[in-house]
């Protein structure tokens, strides 16, 4: 055995160590005793007879070598906690103990940020298609729209009014692709699909000769008490028998009313024959006032009138 295994003392067993070390917290206890006691030299003896008084209080007997180590441990600080100072590794420490928090707090943001970056993300990829789909609508869908839309106009159109309207629907599209201006451009492919929708329409405006019902009306103007304007009541009907509620104009006040049974102004010469062909037997022989052919915007009148309409009598 060399001279410095010899020199080394055995260590201490692991219930001398804790009662040592319950040695030095029972002096903490006693703090106002051991202060007094430790401040003065030479003193040891009486502190360590106080501390075995007490263990023997307890039932304890503990050795003089166990009390003069927590007198010793004491003096040494030995047993006692000394924070590390502040730095980088009480730093490092301080994080590592913490990490299970911090690592919630962390991943909390990081999800945060992929949800935000995700919407980003989603945001650019909706803004990028709506930009794709209105470059394809002016570009391909409306263009092919108002061309398909005309040429069903052109194959109804058959008179003068009607082509002259389909040219002006198709100026205002073309305007409408040129300015890149997509809502005005459906609105021309709107006007184009209800222009052929009143060409191809066919009705017969009929002067209404029910029984109970009038068959014309005479209205005095407010602006001349001296005149009369008159009216005879009609009714488009389809060659099915279908009434129809059109769009009509009244004179009177301005405003377009949509309504089945209106009355159109005639002068008083047709006024008068109407009224002496059903005073004849309560019948009209000829209640046909206009006929509205396939291809034509308006009706062709058999008798003639003088212009404007009234929706209410």
């Amino acid at each position: 055995m060399s001279e410095s295994t010899a020199a080394t003392p055995p260590a201490p067993a692991l219930d001398e160590l804790m009662l040592a070390m319950d040695v030095v917290d029972t002096l903490r206890h006693q703090e106002s005793v051991a202060v007094r006691e430790l401040a003065q030299d030479g003193r040891d003896e009486t502190l360590k007879e106080r501390l075995r008084r007490i263990y023997e209080s307890q039932g304890l007997e503990v050795s003089d070598r166990i009390l003069d180590e927590g007198i010793k441990a004491l003096k040494e600080s030995r047993f006692t906690y000394e924070p590390t100072p502040p730095g980088l590794p009480r730093t490092l420490a301080g994080l590592w103990v913490r990490r299970a928090s911090y690592g919630k707090a962390f991943g909390a943001l990081a999800l945060v940020a992929v949800l935000w970056g995700g919407w980003s993300v989603w945001q650019d990829i909706r803004a990028g298609q709506a930009e794709e789909a209105a470059r394809i609508e002016l570009a391909e869908t409306l263009p092919a729209q108002i061309v398909a839309a005309a040429k069903a106009v052109q194959a109804e159109a058959r008179t003068p009014d009607a082509r002259e309207r389909l040219t002006e629907l198709q100026t205002d599209a073309v305007t409408a692709l040129e300015r890149s201006d997509a809502g005005a451009a459906r609105a021309a492919v709107a006007g184009l699909e209800r222009l052929r929708g009143q060409l191809v329409q066919t009705y017969e405006l009929r002067i209404v000769s029910r029984q109970g019902e009038q068959s014309g009306v005479y209205r005095i103007p407010d602006v001349n008490t001296g005149a009369r304007n008159y009216y005879l009541i009609v009714e488009a009907v389809t060659p099915e028998g279908r009434v129809l509620s059109m769009p009509i104009i009244n004179e009177e006040n301005g405003r377009t009313e949509t309504v089945s049974r209106w009355g159109v102004r005639v002068p008083e010469q047709t006024y008068e024959a109407v009224r002496r062909d059903k005073v004849d037997d309560g019948i009209l022989q000829n209640a046909v006032l206009a006929t509205k052919p396939r291809g034509a915007l308006v009706p062709v009148y058999s008798m003639t009138v003088s212009g404007g309409a009234i929706t209410q009598w």
